[in-house]
């Protein structure tokens, strides 16, 4: 009854495809007529504005009164990650960027670096190392200034925490505990101050950290006319 109700015979759609916010794939409507953008995990939904089924989402009408629409969610109430506008699963490894892997855990995601954070100190055949940004290559790389910028040999790379040898003293490492997450939900940044450098000076250390997905914006109310 519903699709007969809605879903004209033949279908009149726009020239031009709606354009999508990003993580919402254009889908066919639920009259399998036009494209339209599937709805995200807490948007409103209904027989025609359907779900992201790619995310394992459907139109839950279990809140919803009698006669509205309904709201997005997973279809067996599992808890997920939200992270730039793309949906993972509770449990799924992925990578945000080709410099990070991350793990969706019980409704919020930890991130791990992939990209060696070694430190290359002043050295007599290399008094100027520099890390810099190799094209076509994720991570960065260090090289030396005024070789012909030529990468560096791993086993040339000092390990993290070692003393720089232009220091005539030891340096005994020291640090402050990591911060709480800059952020109450979603992606931030945890802080401490430490002298693990190559000139054994105080400095401000930062690292991803997440507070939990945010809260899905309240639901759109149905317009009535």
């Amino acid at each position: 009854q519903v699709c007969a109700q809605l879903c004209r015979r033949p279908c009149y759609c726009p020239w031009v495809p709606p354009r999508c916010p990003r993580g919402s794939p254009l889908v066919l409507d639920g009259c399998g007529c036009c494209k339209v953008c599937a709805r995200r995990l807490g948007e409103p939904c209904d027989f025609l504005h359907v779900c992201d089924q790619s995310q394992g989402l459907v139109c839950d009408y279990s809140s919803a009164p009698a006669g509205t629409g309904g709201t997005c969610n997973f279809e067996d109430d599992e808890e997920g990650c939200e992270v730039n506008g793309r949906l993972y699963r509770d449990g799924e490894v992925f990578q945000p960027s080709c410099k990070i892997q991350c793990h969706c855990l019980d409704g919020g995601f930890t991130c791990i670096p992939l990209c060696q954070e070694d430190v290359r100190l002043p050295s007599p055949d290399c008094p100027f190392p520099r890390r810099v940004e190799i094209p076509g290559k994720c991570c960065p790389e260090w090289i030396c200034e005024g070789a012909q910028d030529q990468p560096l040999p791993r086993d040339a790379r000092a390990a993290p925490g070692a003393v720089s040898p232009l220091l005539r003293y030891p340096c005994p490492p020291w640090g402050t505990e990591w911060s709480a997450c800059s952020a109450t939900c979603g992606l931030g940044f945890a802080s401490r101050v430490s002298n693990q450098n190559r000139l054994c000076r105080l400095e401000t250390q930062r690292r991803l950290c997440s507070a939990g997905p945010c809260p899905a914006p309240p639901a759109a109310l149905p317009v009535s006319g």
